[in-house]
């Protein structure tokens, strides 16, 4: 199962949102240095999406011969 992904607040690029924080990436270009340098947007909070539709009306009484969910 792959992850929902959303752009990165500073390097703008599509990445992974896991347990609501960005996946660490690097920033995009090439490196000249064979080491590891994270984008600064690695790791932060990502912005919560829209709320999702309510499946029904909670202030609507329920069909008769429904029974409650829960």
């Amino acid at each position: 199962m792959s992850s929902p992904r959303r752009a990165c607040p500073v390097c703008t690029r599509e990445i992974a949102v896991v347990g609501g924080r960005f996946a660490r990436h690097d920033p995009p270009g090439r490196r000249t240095i064979l080491e590891l340098i994270s984008c600064p947007g690695s790791r932060r909070i990502a912005p919560l999406m829209a709320p999702a539709e309510k499946l029904f009306d909670p202030e609507e009484p329920p069909t008769p011969g429904q029974q409650p969910l829960f």
